[in-house]
C-alpha cells in the first residue's frame, strides 16, 4: 500500500514540476521576444536617417 502512495505523490510532484518548467520556458520565450523587438526598434532608428 505504501508503494501506491509513494507512486501517487511522485506523480503529483512531477506534474507540478512540469508546469513550473513550462511556465519558466514561456517566460523565457517572452523575454527573448521582447529583447528582439527592442533590438529591431533600436536598429531601425539608427538605420533611418531623420528627414
Amino acid at each position: 500500500m505504501a508503494g501506491i502512495w509513494r507512486d501517487f505523490v511522485a506523480a503529483v510532484l512531477t506534474a507540478f514540476r512540469r508546469q513550473d518548467e513550462r511556465a519558466i520556458a514561456d517566460e523565457r520565450r517572452r523575454a527573448v521576444e521582447r529583447l528582439a523587438e527592442e533590438t529591431i526598434r533600436t536598429h531601425k532608428r539608427v538605420a533611418d536617417p531623420p528627414e
